[in-house]
């Protein structure tokens, strides 16, 4: 693998950002790529989203809450009633090859934190809202795990965390959906508070990682006439706005 890799995550169906980011990440001489999960779950272009990943066979993919939930058979979510009839055994079988977690040397890659993805790793979500952990919180939780570099998604708000020991946690933020609103394990919302769609390059120097944030600019406007046709006014304002409505 190079020495440069770019993370991506939380494509969420939406092809035009990932296109995007894609072209960006080539622009810039990088092959070696890493996709922390929940790519086909939304209501954009779940199948083009699916092809377009596929066409990038170097990929690795980490499996997320909302991949894993696409691989039951039935769920209430209405976006799950949108993309399980797109998905065909060979894309299942596809979806079930995602690692639970992937690393590289000093790095760690996982969808929500290293032991369960449908959890945040650097917020904590109760009765008042969303906060971020404390380093003292974080420090307990990560004590078990050696390599010093995490990388994380599943918020969709970029964000790195340096803590005392050493360690670096790095939140990708979302290539396609940078803003939704959800009711577990308590009604919250998270914003990245911008349209662009965001990725990560973590670049090695020397025995460290330099990490950057990148945000790019495709057609959110699209992207969101896109949602907006297939009946989801939620998304369609998140992807114009970074905002939830």
């Amino acid at each position: 693998m190079d020495k440069t890799i770019a993370i991506i995550s939380d494509i969420h169906s939406n092809r035009l950002a990932l296109e995007a980011v894609l072209e960006d990440i080539s622009s810039r001489g990088i092959q070696s790529i890493v996709n922390l999960g929940d790519s086909l779950f939304g209501p954009i272009d779940p199948s083009g989203t699916a092809e377009l990943l596929r066409e990038h066979s170097s990929i690795v993919h980490i499996m997320g809450n909302c991949d894993q939930i696409l691989l039951r058979e039935s769920s209430s979510s209405a976006t799950f009633r949108f993309v399980k009839p797109l998905l065909d055994e060979e894309m299942e079988e596809w979806i079930r090859s995602f690692r639970n977690q992937w690393v590289y040397e000093d790095l760690l890659f996982c969808h929500g934190t290293p032991y369960c993805n449908d959890r945040y790793l650097l917020e904590e979500v109760d009765g008042n809202g969303v906060r971020v952990k404390s380093h003292h919180q974080l420090l307990s939780e990560l004590k078990d795990i050696v390599q010093n570099y995490i990388f994380c998604g599943h918020s969709h708000v970029k964000k790195s965390v340096y803590l005392p020991d050493g360690k670096l946690i790095v939140n990708a933020g979302s290539v396609g959906l940078p803003a939704y609103e959800d009711e577990l394990p308590f009604p919250h919302i998270m914003e990245s508070g911008s349209p662009h769609a965001e990725y990560v390059i973590a670049r090695k120097k020397g025995e460290y990682w330099n990490i950057e944030h990148v945000m790019v600019r495709y057609d959110w406007e699209m992207a969101s006439s896109m949602a907006k046709y297939n009946g989801r006014e939620d998304y369609a304002i998140a992807l114009k706005t970074g905002r939830v409505g």
